[in-house]
């Protein structure tokens, strides 16, 4: 079978598949993953390195004792990915190969909640400039994923009514297609973070996991059993409108008393506020937690008990072996240590005692291009894998 042909075949396009879902993985883990004889994984590689789809990246480390063993990865000739995150107040925009490395990335900041016009003007202009400065060709881009922080139904559009203020009936796929030439889709953006969690990050030794993105709001994603799940109407892991507080404050849901009242970016600063001015911003809370002032380690630590009291139900039903948190207040390791912890403490107390007492909470490992990844890697499963030569890989 040549290269082209193994390319074609279904097996051909369950090896690439795998290898993009397990950067670095070997043969016998494309053997695990995909079910094939190692012998047919062999020869399926072979032809997928001599048509430019594969490539070798170097020697494994062994494992309890196991042979060193080659990892594989996707070329980057291979096709590119266009990722974007719309924020709340900004925008990234990033171009990557198809296992997800950063080639170049742009970020706009900027009133989105109101501005959406403004907004799809910057993302089309910067996606023309990733590209025109990497020198990547627009044929050979595959697709663009877009990460909202909003629910979304059928990776086209953004549920009803929209948690983005002023989106509502913003065809926001079909205007980026018509403004980029490429294909465009949508996903939740706590969703994609744990996407990309999952895949590149903090989580890739693991099938089961809750992601949690702290930032203007509340998000969560879930990977349960190595698939993400979104649920009947693409809505699961709406955590930031769970109710934590009877009577509590008036959420941008129009629900009362939701975790993101508590525990997000706005409820943090608003009490941050009171103590340093209503110019304060996350940085000003960090620096502080850093520098050891009492108040500001006060406020992310009762953000963290309130967190792990609001995950143990989450946790109980879908029994994770790892909770990732993310977002703008883990952005720096010694305060969000602070947070972290609390939230375990909570959580170990809080949980049942028939359930998993052995999850783990850990700070997420990609930072604040967590959803634009994930968006990529969206746009990869979404485009069917269309690769450099114009070969389909669905």
């Amino acid at each position: 079978m040549t290269g082209l042909e193994s390319l074609r075949s279904r097996n051909g396009r369950a090896v690439v598949a795998a290898v993009q879902a397990r950067p670095r993985c070997s043969r016998a883990d494309v053997a695990r993953l995909t079910g094939l004889s190692t012998s047919a994984v062999s020869i399926l590689v072979a032809n997928l390195i001599d048509a430019g789809v594969l490539v070798e990246l170097g020697v494994k480390p062994a494992v309890a004792g196991g042979r060193p063993a080659t990892a594989l990865g996707l070329a980057p000739r291979a096709g590119s990915l266009i990722g974007i995150h719309l924020g709340h107040a900004d925008l990234r925009v990033v171009l990557t190969s198809l296992d997800g490395t950063v080639l170049r990335q742009q970020r706009h900041f900027l009133d989105v909640d109101h501005e959406p016009a403004a907004s799809l003007d910057h993302l089309a202009r910067s996606t023309a400039d990733l590209l025109e400065a990497s020198e990547v060709p627009r044929d050979g881009v595959l697709a663009v994923g877009v990460a909202v922080s909003a629910p979304v139904v059928d990776s086209r559009a953004l549920a009803s009514p929209p948690m983005l203020l002023d989106w509502g009936g913003v065809d926001i796929a079909g205007i980026l297609g018509e403004r980029t030439g490429l294909p465009v889709y949508l996903g939740n953006d706590a969703t994609l973070g744990a996407l990309a969690e999952w895949r590149l990050g903090a989580g890739t030794a693991v099938d089961d996991l809750v992601y949690v993105m702290l930032g203007e709001g509340v998000g969560c994603g879930l990977v349960l059993g190595g698939r993400v799940h979104t649920g009947a109407s693409g809505t699961a892991g709406e955590l930031g409108h769970l109710p934590v507080v009877a009577d509590g404050k008036i959420c941008r849901c129009g629900a009362r008393g939701c975790l993101e009242t508590v525990v997000s970016k706005r409820a943090l600063l608003t009490a941050l506020a009171h103590t340093v001015g209503p110019e304060a911003r996350v940085g000003d809370l960090l620096d502080l937690a850093d520098a050891g002032d009492r108040g500001a380690l006060r406020l992310l630590a009762d953000a963290g008990q309130v967190l792990g009291n609001a995950l143990a139900g989450v946790c109980t039903i879908t029994d994770p072996s790892l909770v990732v948190i993310g977002g703008d207040l883990t952005a720096r390791p010694h305060s969000s240590e602070t947070l972290l912890e609390a939230a375990r403490q909570a959580l170990a107390l809080a949980l049942p005692p028939v359930a998993n007492h052995d999850i783990r909470i850990v700070r997420a490992e990609l930072g604040a291009r967590a959803e634009a990844l994930g968006a990529a890697l969206l746009a990869a499963s979404k485009s069917g894998m269309v690769l450099a030569a114009g070969t389909h890989l669905s």
